[in-house]
C-alpha cells in the first residue's frame, strides 16, 4: 500500500539513483549493503513496479524507477522545506518580509540585500511595494508592511524608529527636445521665473501624509504623476522638467537624451542630497530575517 511508504524510502531511493550502485548508496549513507537493498526491496513491493534491474553486476533503473525517481525527489524537496520553515517558526523567523521602499531609493541595492538574506532564510518570502513621499511611513504606521526605506525628513513620526542609510543625489534635468535645451547647450543660467514658464513634473502620492503639501515645486504649471517612472518618462518626452534621482538619470545624461539644468535655485550644480533611512514601527521590533536584510542592505549602503 502506498500508506505503507517511507521517507526513509525514498531517500534510500535518491541514494542509489545518485551513486550508480547499493553499495556506494550504502556507504553515502553509513549504511550496511543489505539495509539499503531491503529498503528498495519493500519499495518496489509497496509500490507493485520494479525500480532497478539487479540483473547486471550493477542496477540498472527501470523505467518505471526513472519515472517515480521525479516525485522521490519532489517529495524529498517539499519535506526539508516543511522542516525548514518548521525550524524558522521555531526560532521566531518570519514567514514574509513585507518591505515598502521610496521611489528614490536604487531598487537593485533592495535587490542584492533580499538575496543575501535569502541565503540565510531561503523560507522566508519577500515582498516588496515602491511608494512615492509619504507612502512608506502610511505603510509602517497601519501595519502593512514591517520594514520600510525612506527618503528625506518630510515624513517623521514618533512611532517609527529610523536608522540612516545612505544619501539619494537628485539632480534636475530636462529632456534634450524640450524648449530650455537650447538654453543649457549655450550654457545660460536660468532664473527661478525662467523655469516657472514652463511645466514642472512634480511626484504626488495618495497618503493622507502629503495631502494638500508641495515639496520643491517652483512653477505653477505642473503634471502630477504617481511614479518616478512615470516622471522619468515625461521629462524624457520633453512635457516639462523635473527632479529625478541620479541612479536614474545618470545614463540618459551620460548620452545626452536628458541635461542638468543650470541654476543655482536647485541645489549646487543642481544637485542636493536626500538622505534615506531604513524605518519600522518601535513596538514591532525586527525579526532574523529582517536583521539580516537590514545587515546586507547597510553593507552595499
Amino acid at each position: 500500500m502506498l500508506d505503507a511508504l517511507t521517507l526513509d524510502q525514498l531517500r534510500v531511493f535518491a541514494a542509489v539513483a545518485d551513486a550508480g550502485s547499493f553499495r556506494a548508496a550504502a556507504r553515502q549513507l553509513s549504511r550496511v549493503q543489505s539495509a539499503v537493498s531491503h529498503a528498495i526491496a519493500n519499495m518496489e513491493s509497496e509500490l507493485g513496479v520494479s525500480l532497478f534491474d539487479r540483473q547486471g553486476r550493477r542496477p540498472v533503473m527501470t523505467p518505471q524507477g526513472q519515472a517515480l525517481l521525479a516525485n522521490a525527489r519532489d517529495i524529498l524537496l517539499r519535506v526539508d522545506a516543511m522542516r525548514a520553515r518548521a525550524q524558522g517558526l521555531g526560532e521566531g523567523v518570519e514567514l514574509e518580509l513585507p518591505l515598502v521602499v521610496d521611489t528614490l531609493f536604487p531598487i537593485a541595492h533592495v535587490g542584492a540585500a533580499l538575496c543575501r538574506m535569502r541565503a540565510a532564510y531561503p523560507s522566508v518570502a519577500p515582498r516588496v511595494t515602491v511608494l512615492p513621499l509619504g507612502g512608506p511611513i502610511a505603510a509602517l504606521l497601519d501595519r502593512s508592511h514591517a520594514l520600510g526605506i525612506i527618503a528625506g525628513e518630510h515624513f517623521r513620526d514618533p512611532r517609527i524608529a529610523v536608522q540612516a542609510l545612505s544619501s539619494v543625489q537628485m539632480v534636475a534635468v530636462v529632456g534634450a527636445g524640450h524648449a530650455l535645451a537650447g538654453r543649457v547647450v549655450a550654457g545660460q543660467m536660468l532664473e527661478p521665473a525662467e523655469l516657472a514658464d514652463h511645466v514642472q513634473i512634480v511626484q504626488t502620492d495618495a497618503s493622507p501624509l502629503s495631502q494638500g503639501r508641495d515639496f520643491a515645486v517652483l512653477s505653477p504649471q505642473t503634471c502630477r504623476v504617481s511614479g518616478q517612472d512615470t516622471k522619468h518618462a515625461m521629462i524624457l518626452a520633453g512635457l516639462g522638467w523635473g527632479r529625478l534621482p541620479l541612479w536614474q538619470a545618470e545614463r540618459d545624461l551620460a548620452e545626452g537624451r536628458l541635461l542638468r539644468l543650470p541654476t543655482s535655485s536647485l541645489g549646487r550644480g543642481s544637485q542636493v542630497a536626500v538622505e534615506t533611512y531604513l524605518a519600522h514601527r518601535i513596538d514591532q521590533p525586527l525579526g532574523p530575517a529582517a536583521r539580516a536584510f537590514r545587515e546586507a542592505l547597510q553593507a552595499l549602503a
